[in-house]
């Protein structure tokens, strides 16, 4: 009976059977020592695939959001926390249809892209709060960096 070896990789230990070899056996090199069950590396694309792919959504007709512009804010209660879940809604402005809508993440912010070039109306309308609204422009192609919305209670209690 042959006594299993320690090795020591990372800080993993494995305990490996020792074989001794036959007097005509050789080591593997390590070229030839590729273990079965290895899985295949996915390959890389060449260059031409990827140009051919990058294109693709242009060329088709499709929205690349490239020129989008981004509209980032944060809403706050009336006690100066976050207000997370707040409902926000965007429209072209002087449009009466709201076309984009998101809520608030748990630390009170949102993210909306929008295509440039337009005047946009961001709109908050919560129950027990006043109604709020900003105006954005997206027509100058550097995005608006940070709307705040401080919401404030209609009928006087603090929430």
């Amino acid at each position: 009976m042959h006594k299993p070896r320690l090795y020591v990789a990372g800080a993993a230990l494995l305990l490996v059977p020792f074989l001794p070899l036959a007097a005509s056996a050789q080591e593997p090199t390590p070229t030839q020592a590729a273990p079965a069950t290895t899985q295949q590396q996915p390959q890389p694309q060449s260059p031409a695939d990827t140009n051919a792919n990058a294109g693709s959504s242009s060329s088709n007709g499709k929205h690349t959001h490239a020129h989008d512009f981004l509209i980032r804010g944060t809403v706050f209660q009336p006690n100066s926390l976050a207000f997370p879940a707040a409902r926000l809604r965007i429209r072209r402005a002087k449009e009466k249809k709201f076309r984009w809508e998101t809520y608030t993440n748990s630390r009170g912010e949102f993210a909306v892209r929008v295509p440039q070039g337009l005047q946009y109306e961001l709109v908050i309308h919560l129950k027990d709060f006043a109604d709020q609204t900003r105006m954005v422009d997206a027509s100058s192609g550097i995005s608006e960096d940070n709307v705040v919305f401080r919401m404030q209670a209609t009928t006087g209690e603090k929430k």
